[in-house]
């Protein structure tokens, strides 16, 4: 009896699901996120704020560049909608990509200083429900954002990825608004 030569059937070629390439970002956005919230629990603040000339006081200065980079969000998220077109009867201009990824960089480099002055001077805090849910919202921006950018490369996603992601930015994002700069101007009033 004639045996047969045992071969090794040949591997599938390995296909990445868009979900797979999510994973490894998601895990690294929710590390930063969960760095940040440590961080600011464990951080003894320092009670310091950094001012600028001009402003009445950090609350102030914090309350202006937050509603900056919420002001840039809302140009992104037009920008959005126009380039997948999603607004009827406009049609997408060639500078449009531009304005999106200018007003995004903006958005981001108003909400830096911010960040660090709340890690700093303030740390984690939860004596309100206010204040509770703003530091974490300030946490999942960070981590949503690290998420969006790691993504942003990645080819053969889902359709649906950056548009969500986008969404999931400025969801946080506004919810850190109107927990600080929304409160500070309605509690204190329009100051500079």
């Amino acid at each position: 009896m004639a045996t047969q030569p045992h071969t090794v059937p040949p591997r599938p070629a390995r296909t990445d699901s868009g979900a797979v390439k999510l994973v490894v970002p998601s895990l690294i956005g929710a590390l930063v996120a969960l760095t940040l919230g440590v961080y600011g629990h464990l951080h003894n603040p320092t009670g310091y704020a950094i001012n600028i000339a001009g402003f009445s006081s950090p609350g102030a200065v914090k309350s202006w560049l937050a509603t900056g980079a919420f002001a840039f969000a809302l140009v992104q998220v037009g920008s959005a909608l126009v380039m997948y077109g999603k607004v009827p009867r406009v049609a997408a201009p060639s500078w449009i990509g531009g304005l999106h990824r200018w007003s995004g960089r903006a958005a981001f480099l108003l909400a830096v200083p911010v960040a660090v002055h709340c890690l700093y001077a303030l740390g984690f805090q939860h004596y309100s429900t206010r204040v509770l849910v703003h530091s974490l919202l300030g946490c999942a921006f960070f981590g949503a954002f690290t998420i969006k950018m790691l993504v942003l490369p990645k080819s053969d996603l889902p359709s649906w990825t950056l548009p969500a992601l986008g969404a999931l930015v400025f969801t946080a994002l506004t919810g850190v608004w109107f927990t600080s700069a929304y409160w500070f101007f309605s509690t204190f009033g329009i100051r500079h």
